[in-house]
């Protein structure tokens, strides 16, 4: 699920998200949109654009720019910021051969919700800025910033993980469970792992560290080039599930390791290993094994490796100092939790040339940053606000630059303060967006990515004083841009507060048909409210499928309840031990406030969500019969005793020491009591939240003899989605609503 990111703001709903490869119709005459024209192509938000990067001097903007034709498929393309001339670096159709990936590249994918991507899903450029390298169906390629490539491995075996050295020396990646490092001086690969194959692997990230971790590589190269860490794991204590892939065209059998709450992880040791080979140096990890290799990085000279250890109840996380030559390490510093809540994972750690770390901490109660120098803590940053991201880290000039969303939870600035004396931070985006933002090297120039409620993504560069310089991507929905037929018809979402039975704010977003104060309309609630991530009340552009149901007379709502994370460790932990408690609760108080609203019919009311969100759609039922008048549940976690370790131990514990905690957050112990029509809706080859949770689901309601509808999607996995896939679910879920809550509603 990684109930953290499939189900994370960015992804709302997943089948939401899933585009199609129908062309684009016309709009109809009236100027609504249709379900074909929300999954078409090209995008209703303008041409998908990812992982924008600056190159090293600064002088380009790089892309993956989707297709117009074929909005699945994406190519790389290069911006030249001097002369606003914009071109096509590496075409995925003229170099690709058409080659079916790997299962290990599909499976990786997958882990980072990309599984439906094609052409050129990731790249990285070399630090002096000449070349980028281009992984593409399973082989990799050298690009210079003139388009000429340079293709550096030919393997059926498919290459993973790829990765430029920080000198540019070699490229690395793994292949057949074994690291390789490639001499690009040489022109000479070479083996320097020993016994990968079968259960052991090296330089991959183990399952639970892609899906739970957001951890995607099992090694790190020192900033010399000299040396590499290397990932070790054995999955061989972890159980077989044997997991039935459903399809159109018959079923597949996989043997696959998962590790369940409560049963055995993977086996994982740390070396450290030359680029060319010979004998490793094994890490010292600690004499308990049974642990999480959550981060590792180097310090910035090179002279020590920075290992994050975690236990296995997430409760401790020991920074180790490692000697590279002899692999002794010493502990730094610890985090421990409190005794009702857990470590949160972070990719904010920086190591300065003065030896000092910039670190991401909860430790009062709300994440900011500190600094770590000779055993001292300095705290930078501070107050009921959370700090989501480090930018960059401008030593010589003394700033850093972070994300945050100081001035409100529902949207997200960049800010900076200063090193030697941090004081109140200073905000360098506009109100009213959510902002992303990147650094190039030098730290003179910003790349700032926003989208509000009536913008689509956009994209421009700015100063280091956040002074924008130009647009890059405008994305204004004018002239020939795909949603402009549809503008008119924009609905303008509303955000506002609630508050929660413990006098907690709840933020909320709503979206009501035009003129809707003067007639009642039904309501669809969506619905997530996991920790993590997940939260949907954001000031962002919002998916086009939600105008599209509003058009059609839906007063769309979500509330981000209690659990729910970036509100502080008080918030967020009210569902330790209890999931499905204080988030229902919140829920419930945001239906009961919306039944009393003039354009509100409060017989109509129903609620929908995928994952975590159709796991609160059960639970919801169940709290609360005859409350909604249906209910959507897709792809739903109905007993947690069958996720995965990380994340379900990370708020459940251990289900050999508090069973009753996993009893009492499942979803099945009550099943019996939904009463309200419901539609149950899965992938049938569902490697994350598996096919097994409905099945126990729909076992459960037909032995107590309440009716409930299925749609079951073969080979389709957690994000249900694709070419004619994601219309199909959606005109299912309309019928199902029409027949439950009502067709008095506009229609095409």
């Amino acid at each position: 699920m990684r109930l953290k990111s499939l189900l994370g703001a960015a992804a709302l709903i997943v089948p939401l998200l899933a585009g199609t490869a129908v062309m684009a119709e016309a709009p109809a005459q009236d100027g609504r949109l249709t379900l074909e024209r929300v999954f078409g192509t090209p995008a209703l938000s303008g041409t998908p654009v990812r992982a924008q990067k600056l190159s090293p001097d600064g002088k380009l903007l790089t892309s993956l720019r989707a297709r117009a034709d074929e909005k699945e498929r994406f190519d790389l393309w290069a911006l030249d910021l001097s002369t606003g001339q914009e071109r096509m670096l590496v075409d995925s159709k003229r170099l690709g051969s058409g080659a079916e990936l790997s299962e290990a590249e599909k499976m990786q994918r997958e882990r980072r919700r990309i599984g439906g991507t094609t052409g050129i899903v990731t790249y990285q450029w070399s630090a002096d800025g000449q070349t980028i390298l281009v992984p593409l169906e399973g082989d990799l390629y050298l690009a210079t910033r003139d388009g000429r490539v340079r293709q550096l491995t030919r393997s059926e075996a498919g290459e993973l993980n790829p990765m430029v050295s920080p000198r540019g020396s070699h490229v690395s990646f793994v292949r057949d469970r074994n690291l390789f490092t490639f001499d690009l001086a040489k022109n000479e690969e070479r083996q320097v792992t020993a016994g990968g194959g079968g259960t052991i692997g090296f330089g991959e990230a183990e399952f639970v560290a892609q899906e739970e971790m957001n951890r995607y590589t099992g090694y790190w190269w020192s900033p010399d080039d000299t040396r590499i860490a290397v990932e070790k794991f054995d999955e061989a204590p972890v159980g077989v599930v044997s997991r039935a892939a459903i399809g159109a065209d018959g079923t597949k059998v996989y043997d696959q390791r998962y590790p369940a709450a409560g049963t055995p992880n993977v086996l994982v040791e740390l070396y450290i290993v030359s680029p060319k080979g010979g004998t490793p140096v094994k890490v010292d990890l600690g004499t308990e094994t049974d642990i999480y290799l959550a981060r590792v990085d180097w310090a910035a000279d090179g002279s020590a490796l920075l290992v994050q250890r975690e236990s296995r109840d997430q409760k401790r996380l020991d920074m180790l100092k490692v000697d590279p030559e002899t692999g002794a390490s010493t502990v730094l510093f610890s985090e421990v939790a409190g005794a009702r809540s857990w470590i949160n994972l972070s990719d904010n750690l920086r190591a300065l040339k003065d030896g000092s770390l910039i670190w991401w901490s909860e430790r009062d109660g709300h994440g900011h940053l500190y600094r770590w120098a000779d055993g001292k803590w300095t705290q930078l940053t501070s107050g009921a606000w959370e700090v989501r991201d480090v930018i960059a880290v401008d030593e010589s000039g003394g700033r850093l630059l972070f994300t945050a969303n100081k001035d409100t939870p529902i949207e997200q600035h960049v800010y900076e303060i200063d090193l030697a004396k941090p004081g109140a931070p200073r905000r360098l985006t506009e109100a009213g967006f959510w902002n992303a933002a990147e650094m190039d090297k030098s730290g003179t120039r910003m790349l700032v990515n926003r989208s509000g409620p009536d913008q689509p993504a956009q994209t421009y560069l700015a100063d280091a004083q956040g002074k924008r310089l130009r647009w890059l991507d405008r994305n204004a929905i004018a002239g020939d841009h795909p949603y402009t037929p549809y503008l008119a018809q924009h609905v303008t979402p509303e955000f506002g507060t609630l508050q929660a039975k413990d006098g907690s704010t709840l933020h909320y977003k709503l979206l009501k048909p035009r003129g809707a104060d003067g007639t009642r309309h039904p309501v669809l609630v969506q619905v997530y409210n996991g920790p993590g991530a997940g939260r949907q009340v954001l000031k962002q552009w919002g998916n086009p499928l939600h105008q599209y149901l509003v058009s059609r007379g839906w007063v769309i709502f979500s509330i981000d309840g209690r659990g729910s994370p970036d509100r502080g460790t008080a918030f967020e932990n009210q569902i330790y031990h209890a999931m499905g408690t204080v988030e229902v609760d919140d829920q419930l108080a945001g239906v009961a406030w919306l039944k009393q609203q003039p354009f509100v019919d409060p017989e109509k009311v129903a609620v929908y969500g995928w994952s975590y969100g159709g796991y609160m759609t059960l639970k919801l039922l169940e709290a609360a019969p005859g409350i909604f008048a249906a209910g959507v549940s897709g792809a739903p976690v109905t007993r947690w005793g069958l996720y995965d370790t990380h994340y379900t131990e990370r708020y459940l514990g251990d289900p050999n020491k508090d069973p009753q905690s996993y009893s009492g957050s499942d979803a099945l112990g009550n099943a019996d009591r939904i009463a309200d029509p419901l539609l149950l809706i899965h992938g049938m080859a569902d490697d994350n939240v598996v096919f097994e949770h409905s099945t126990a689901l729909m076992a459960k309601l037909q032995k107590a003899g309440h009716p409930f509808e299925t749609m079951v999607y073969p080979g389709q996995t957690h994000s249900v989605g694709g070419p004619g896939v994601s219309v199909h679910l959606w005109r299912t879920i309309e019928a199902f609503l029409d027949r439950t809550v009502g067709k008095d509603r506009p229609k095409e």
